[in-house]
């Protein structure tokens, strides 16, 4: 499960303005794992 959390000033954005947050969110969440998964697999320099 996953909590949504949002606020605005002046105005509520919009369901389409809410699914483009999750879909960038999400983008996100994939490069950075991706990120991580290439450090890990990187041989250690001492």
């Amino acid at each position: 499960f996953v909590e949504l959390q949002g606020t605005a000033e002046g105005a509520a954005f919009s369901h389409a303005e809410m699914n483009a947050l999750v879909a960038l969110a999400d983008k996100g969440i994939r490069e950075l794992v991706a990120l991580q998964a290439a450090a890990l697999a990187a041989p250690l320099v001492r």
